[in-house]
């Protein structure tokens, strides 16, 4: 009997084909409003599954009934008649009817009444099932199914199959509960081939309540985890720039281990774009190819005349001709070594906005590509080290921007770093730097190579409740720079020196005196990081917590070394912070190395519940007194003198379990000034919903407001809301407003947005509406995704976790570039 035990599950499996398609990425409480129902009740009689699904061949399979008759054979072969409340087991499978009559010599079998199968994945109710197990031919009668590895139920009115090769008449799927059926989809037939993983849909209509909304005369799927080539959904959506937007993607399964799907696009008011992905994987490499090419674009020409107002750089103007590429993937050279490419390129500075509707795609200066090799481990005793030696090119994606403020390439950049601990007390390390600095835009910005080197030691003495961390460093930097840049920094060295203005030309013999083609500077840093940690166990409000305070000095001592002679490559001072009170220095890159006197005052204080572990608060208050002038600054920068920083202090506070504000301040007192103010709350409205908001205010630079909210109106209805305006500019930034259904298993979303187009400041609207099948799919532009970026905890895991973004060949308006610098 272990035989048609074995072959009886495989005409069930054929009944789950209409949720082949079904997406597994489930948002959380995806199924939270569907209610204690099943299409089959869970059988009784059933015994609890045993071993696994691989296990099953080689498990005994166990037989039962009220009455057994004309039984023959040895073991588990037999010939006869079990009739009454016949059950066989075997691990996870159970088969219960009425009547079973089997035959061991022909194979066939017949189980009439009250059929029902049962394993991990499904359960299985018919009224009649006969079969041939050495033929593998099977009949279903009366078929209804529930999925229980995932959701979905429904049935058919016959199935059957012939080796691998069969078809269901009349059948049904529906992720809905039966007595509250949103939405079905019902076939007239679907002939099913095991061998090629595929099905094929005869007379499909999918019925939203009972209107049906589609229906399809004939189309096949997959049923399995097998790719195949064929098409895949189309996209379909309206707006004023592009008019009516058709893609129709079409998948090409090349090798198991590469693929292809071309993506033919055509819009009504741009013209025709060949798009493709090309993904590949070997057990040492995997990678992914993005192109499109949209030849003859004419929203180039429709608005040509406008842009000759706008983009006086006629070089960063739209082409005729659009196009971009994008490369990612990575090479597994070694256990140690790996090589990564990130690769972007664009026909136009304009493309990125051409093709992307929201902020974060027009706020970019430039687009990074880059190639490399990147290597990390442990020596053993001799240390802990990484390094990688890569090169990248920058892509200006700014229009009214010429290519001079793009950042330097780094052709090659080379970086090794060092750390090895000496017993308890001794740290040692280095880091290191080597660099080819080159500009897309030579003339005005020549280049020229640098060395960085900086070793190290550090004595971490720590206890319990203190550290005391000195250290010291040596920084020692030197350029080979090109005759162009020599000439330049020589040049601005004289005119500050001597006075000379800036339209009269620099004498030769005094442009040769300050020359200097590889100029460097070596520079002590000393530090001394010290705090303490006193905790005490206190009560507030009938809550015990732990309460913290952490008082911390920060010495640095470096002396001053004239730099003028050095250029700027990569450098920048850094946004002045908490971070900044521990730093040695206040530059990015290596091009300056501060001079410093100082010393930083800092304390910080939390309040920790101990029933279980939440901050209650937190804040922490610092400041830099400067002992002498830091005399080293870049061009524009005013000289930091003798006296106090500016006060840095942030604090969070956690109202209560639903309610935390957050605020961070900055105050100067040499100049009796605010530098900074910035205030976040956040609280959370029941178990789904939402509201944030945030304000931040940084000297004359910018002052921003964020609004943004998910408000459940009842377990199905919610609104959603955002509102981003620059008191700075006295611009809308984006503006969302929206409203939601849901249910268990159909949801709907209505959002309209307001957001910011382009660089000109032109604002454009959009009506966005979604209508999602849950466990099917969904119609319309993904405004989940937009809402999930424009409203924090719009998911509450994303609260402590964002996904990343990634660069696409897509028209999804939440696409992001990777690498986009400001």
């Amino acid at each position: 009997m272990r035989t048609a035990l074995r072959l009886l599950p495989l005409p069930f499996c054929i009944a789950v084909s209409l949720s082949a398609n079904a997406d597994d990425r489930l948002r959380p409480n995806y199924w939270a409003l569907c209610p204690i129902e099943d299409a089959v009740p869970a059988f009784t009689d059933a015994q609890a599954p045993v071993g696994t699904v691989e296990q099953r061949e080689t498990q005994p399979t166990d037989i039962d009934g009220d009455a057994f008759d004309g039984l023959a054979g040895v073991d588990s072969d037999f010939t006869g008649n079990v009739t009454g409340n016949v059950t066989l087991r075997r691990g996870d499978q159970f088969l219960g009817t009425d009547d079973l009559q089997f035959s061991q010599d022909d194979g066939t079998f017949v189980a009439d009444g009250n059929v029902r199968y049962q394993d991990r994945g499904m359960r299985v109710v018919a009224d009649r099932v006969e079969g041939d197990t050495i033929a593998e031919s099977y009949r279903m009668d009366s078929v209804q199914y529930q999925l229980t590895a995932r959701r979905g139920n429904g049935g058919a009115d016959h199935i059957r199959m012939d080796g691998t090769v069969g078809a269901l008449l009349g059948s049904t799927y529906s992720t809905c509960t039966p007595s509250d059926r949103w939405w079905e989809l019902k076939a007239g037939q679907i002939d099913i081939d095991t061998d090629m993983g595929m099905g094929t849909a005869r007379n499909a209509t999918l019925r939203v309540g009972k209107v049906p909304v589609l229906y399809v005369p004939w189309f096949r799927f997959p049923i399995d985890e097998r790719r195949l080539s064929g098409l895949l959904f189309p996209r379909i959506s309206q707006s004023g720039r592009n008019g009516f937007d058709y893609t129709q993607p079409i998948y090409l399964n090349l090798a198991p281990n590469y693929d292809m799907t071309l993506e033919p696009r055509f819009m009504s008011r741009r013209g025709v774009q060949l798009g493709t992905e090309f993904r590949f994987m070997t057990d040492r490499t995997r990678g992914e190819l993005d192109v499109a090419y949209l030849p003859s674009d004419k929203l180039t020409s429709r608005e040509r005349e406008l842009e000759e107002e706008q983009v006086p750089i006629v070089e960063n103007r739209r082409k005729a001709d659009r196009a971009f590429l994008g490369f990612g993937g990575s090479l597994d050279i070694n256990p140690t070594w790996q090589g990564r490419a990130n690769l972007t390129w664009m026909s136009d500075p304009r493309y990125l906005e051409d093709s992307s509707n929201n902020v974060d795609g027009i706020s970019s200066v430039s687009a990074l590509s880059q190639i490399g090799v990147f290597g990390q481990g442990s020596s053993g005793d001799r240390g802990f080290w990484n390094a990688s030696v890569l090169g990248d090119y920058q892509l200006l994606t700014d229009y009214t921007l010429p290519e001079s403020v793009l950042p330097y390439n780094r052709l090659p950049h080379a970086s090794f770093t060092w750390q090895r601990p000496y017993g308890d007390w001794i740290n040692a390390g280095v880091d290191t730097t080597a660099t080819r600095f080159a500009h897309i835009d030579d003339a005005a910005r020549p280049g020229g190579s640098r060395l960085d080197l900086k070793p190290y030691i550090s004595l971490p003495f720590e206890g319990a409740a203190w550290f005391v961390r000195p250290t010291l460093a040596w920084r020692h930097t030197s350029y080979a720079l090109d005759r162009a840049l020599t000439d330049q920094i020589a040049a601005q060295r004289a005119r500050a020196e001597l006075g000379i203005p800036v339209d009269q030309p620099v004498p030769a013999d005094t442009l040769a005196l300050y020359s200097n083609s590889s100029p460097s500077r070596s520079q002590p840093i000393g530090s001394i990081d010290a705090g303490l940690f006193f905790d005490r166990n206190t009560s507030w409000r009938g809550e015990e917590y732990l309460h913290t305070l952490e008082p911390r000095l920060f010495y640095l001592n470096s002396p001053y070394r004239d730099q003028s002679a050095l250029p700027l490559f990569d450098t920048t001072p850094l946004t002045f912070g908490w971070g900044q009170l521990f730093r040695d220095n206040r530059y990015s890159g290596a091009d300056r190395q501060a001079d410093a006197n100082q010393i930083t005052m800092a304390v910080s204080t939390r309040l920790i519940r101990e029933s279980d572990g939440q901050e209650k608060l937190s804040a922490s208050l610092g400041q830099i007194v400067y002992l002498s002038d830091s005399r080293v600054t870049i061009p524009g920068e005013a000289q930091v003198e003798q006296g106090r920083s500016a006060w840095v202090t942030d604090a969070t506070y956690a109202i209560n379990d639903r309610w935390t504000v957050s605020a961070g301040y900055q105050w100067d007192p040499k100049f009796r000034r605010e530098d900074l103010m910035s205030l976040r709350t956040r609280y959370l409205i029941g178990d789904e919903g939402i509201a944030n908001f945030a304000y931040r205010r940084r000297a004359d630079l910018i002052e921003q407001a964020d609004l943004s909210f998910l408000y459940p109106i009842s377990p199905a209805w919610s609104i959603v809301g955002r509102y981003y305006y620059s008191f700075t500019d006295s611009r809308l930034l984006e503006a969302v407003a929206g409203v939601q259904w849901d249910s268990c298993c159909l949801a709907a979303r209505v959002v309209g947005r307001r957001y910011l187009r382009n660089r000109q400041g032109e604002l454009n609207n959009a009506i966005m509406f979604e209508l999602e099948l849950k466990g099917l799919g969904s119609a319309g532009p993904n405004t989940e995704d937009r809402l999930r970026r424009a409203i924090l905890g719009y998911y509450r895991d994303d609260l402590y976790l964002v996904p990343p973004s990634e660069l696409r060949n897509s028209d999804d308006d939440e696409t992001l570039t990777p690498g986009l610098s400001q």
